[in-house]
This record gives C-alpha cells, sequence and structure tokens, in this order.
C-alpha cells in the first residue's frame, strides 16, 4: 500500500533501503502479486472475530491506491486477487460470510485514483481536462463493486487533487441513492472529488484520525488505526506502537458522545491471517461493548459532551427513553463520582451502574451536578474493565 508510494515514488532511504537488503534485484511492486497468497484466510474465524468485537458494520479495503483489487474485475485485468495471488474472489468470500454469519452491514472501501496507472497520470499531466481514468477504470468499476457485492457502506477515497466533476461523482451518487441495488439502505462518507472532504457527504470523515473532541452537526466518524503508524501490518511493529485497549476505549466513548462513529482499522497479513493482537483488541471491545452497549449503541449526543469538572467523564443519551449515560474512564478512589452536568430531582432520578444493576445513591449539588455513591467492588465483581457507564433516568 503506502509502501509501495514512499519506496518507488518518494524514495525514503530506510524503504529503498529495506527493499534492496530483503528482495532481489530489479524486483518491482508487481512482483509482490504473487506474495500474496491468502494461503490461511479462514473466512469463517475471520467473521467471528468481527461479530464478537461489538461491530456493527465493516469495510474492505476492496482497492487501494496501488489498484490491485479484491475481486477479479472486468476493469483491473491480470491485477486482481482472482488472475494474481491468491487466485480467489476475497470480496465475494468475506460479503457471503458477513451476511450468512454475522448481522453486521457488509461494507466497501474503493479507491478512486491510481497512483501509477498511466491513463491516470496522463489525465493529471493535462490537469484532469480529459476523463481517460475515470471513464475506462473507476466508474466501471465502480458500477460493478456495487452491482456485484452490494455493500450498504461505500467509503470512497484517493481523489488524486482532481476535482467531484472529473471522477463525475453526482452522477454515480445519482445513481447509487436512486436506482443502484442498494438504493434504500446505502450510505457513503465524504471523499468523492478534492474539496468535497467535510463539506458534502453521507457522512463526514475530514481526516484520518478525525476526532475533534466537540459536538458535529454533521454525522461524522473517526476512521482509525490499532496500529498508531500503520493502516497495514508491520512485521516490525513493537508492542508500543498499538493501542492499548484502555486508548481504544476511550478513542470510542470520545468519538460517539460527540456525535461520531468510531471505524477501527486493521492489518492483515499478506497470507491472509489476523494476528493475535488486532484480535485481542477487537475480542476486548467487544467484551467491553457486551457490558456498556446501551450507552454506546442507538445513543445520541446529549446537551453536554463532556463533564467539564471531573475529568474523563463523557455524555450520551436516550431521548425517547429518557436517559443519559455518563461514561468514566476512572474509577474514582472516594467511590464518589462528581458529575457537574445533570441536574437530578429527589424521588424521581435513579441512577445505576451498568453491569451491577442496584439502584446507586447520590445527593445533589448546588447549584447543580450530583455526587454519586459507586458500589464497593472488589476487583473481580467489577461489571467490567478499562471504562464504566451509569445509567440516569429523569435527569435535565
Amino acid at each position: 500500500m503506502h509502501n509501495k508510494w514512499y519506496w518507488q515514488e518518494k524514495k525514503i532511504p530506510t524503504y529503498v533501503e529495506f527493499m534492496k537488503n530483503n528482495y532481489p534485484p530489479n524486483f518491482k511492486y508487481e512482483d509482490f502479486g504473487p506474495l500474496f497468497t491468502a494461503k490461511f484466510f479462514n473466512v469463517s474465524h475471520w467473521t467471528d472475530i468481527f461479530q464478537a468485537s461489538g461491530a456493527k458494520y465493516i469495510v474492505l479495503t476492496s482497492k487501494h491506491h496501488e489498484g490491485f483489487t479484491l475481486w477479479g474485475s472486468k476493469y483491473s485485468w491480470n491485477w486482481n486477487a482472482v488472475d494474481e495471488g491468491p487466485k480467489r474472489d476475497l470480496v465475494k468470500e468475506l460479503e457471503v460470510a458477513i451476511r450468512n454469519r454475522t448481522d453486521l452491514r457488509f461494507g466497501l472501501y474503493h479507491s478512486l485514483f491510481e497512483w501509477f496507472h498511466p491513463l491516470f497520470i496522463e489525465d493529471k499531466s493535462r490537469s484532469f481536462q480529459q476523463q481517460q481514468f475515470p471513464v475506462s477504470k473507476t466508474l466501471p468499476e465502480l458500477y460493478e463493486l456495487v452491482n456485484k457485492y452490494q455493500p450498504e457502506i461505500l467509503w470512497s477515497d484517493g481523489d488524486g487533487h482532481a476535482p467531484d466533476y472529473y471522477w463525475n461523482s453526482t452522477d454515480f451518487l445519482a445513481w447509487l441513492y436512486n436506482e443502484s441495488p442498494v438504493r434504500d439502505t446505502v450510505v457513503t462518507n465524504d471523499r468523492w472529488g478534492y474539496g468535497t472532504i467535510c463539506k458534502h457527504g453521507g457522512y463526514y470523515t475530514c481526516s484520518d484520525r478525525y476526532n475533534p473532541g466537540h459536538l458535529l452537526p454533521h454525522k461524522w466518524e473517526n476512521c482509525m488505526t490499532i496500529d498508531k503508524f500503520s493502516w497495514g501490518y508491520r512485521r516490525d511493529a513493537g508492542i508500543n506502537d498499538y493501542l492499548t485497549i484502555e486508548e481504544l476505549v476511550k478513542q470510542l466513548v470520545e468519538t460517539v458522545s460527540c456525535g461520531g462513529n468510531l471505524l477501527m482499522n486493521i492489518g492483515p497479513t499478506h497470507d491472509g491471517t489476523i494476528s493475535a493482537i488486532f484480535e485481542e483488541r477487537l475480542r476486548q471491545m467487544g467484551t467491553w461493548l457486551k457490558v456498556n452497549g446501551e450507552a454506546i449503541y442507538e445513543t445520541h449526543p446529549w446537551r453536554s459532551q463532556s463533564d467539564d469538572v471531573t475529568p474523563n467523564v463523557w455524555y450520551t443519551a436516550k431521548r425517547k427513553q429518557k436517559l443519559v449515560y455518563a461514561i468514566f474512564l476512572e474509577w474514582p478512589t472516594s467511590r464518589r463520582l462528581l458529575l457537574s452536568q445533570p441536574i437530578a430531582t429527589l424521588g424521581v432520578t435513579k441512577i445505576k451502574l451498568l453491569g451491577h444493576g442496584q439502584p446507586l445513591n447520590w445527593t445533589s449539588l448546588k447549584p447543580n451536578g450530583l455526587l454519586v455513591e459507586l458500589p464497593y467492588l472488589t476487583f473481580h465483581q467489577m461489571p467490567c474493565k478499562w471504562g464504566w457507564a451509569l445509567e440516569l433516568t429523569n435527569v435535565i
């Protein structure tokens, strides 16, 4: 993926050196094709991990900027997973397994441009005044992808600094939302041409690892990586390069409180496996969500996103049920949690800890806020680790 760019285009010395030391002379990027075997790819194992993670949708990179498609695209002759490498339609296998074995929505990432495609390079040299590449490659590929695999999330990327009218995005999106087989359910992002990001889209991504920490007026997504430095798998990654489960829970809670979704990226290996560290993180997230999912799924941002007195407290809400959730990432040593935002009413407001369930004692503070007395729990009695959620009924 990005390594090709760093190695062949940017010629960053560490990448050039690595290739020189570890691969035969004159080794080209295309020579990686046969090495990508996916021979240990076990789709049911993958989908079991995704289901266990508590995720509600998945986005597979069907084609990145280097142009290799994970399905046998008619428009990517000899540079796809059916003709080269695995000799399998990986998009189809995952789509079928996700739909048959899980309740997740199936989504696909697709890069509009390709770094080294001669037609794109030629169009670019003419300041995108001609559209050879989108007409013969990108658009037919997108229609093929949607018709064949019916993704319910279409995650577009890689405008190559070309405007949306070069990509003919509005025509394609009009078809997608009005005529395509997924017209009733499809959701898309905001990367459909230079300048559209964070301005036009079903939901906004704004930038990679976007986490503004405040409420946005438009639905958005924090698309980030568990490996802090890479979207792909790195053989040389050290343990400190991976976000801890505490850091991931914090990302999730901050994101959801501010009206966003979290899209956590993992990089599988060339032989089709998900490394143990990624699997552990996903399963840990699922364990946490089993207890605290009520404070995350189907919630809305509350009038206040975080507490302005107690740090690391974030709020979500379910308006219809008159519920507010206070998610706190540190268990106070005094067992008393001060919440400065909610206004409670004696005899009406009820508070409980998710995963514990007994009503908790609390006292009102002047002029507003409350002090919640957390239950006395031993380590083994804790409903979960890494963060806890209080359910507050009838607060304003």
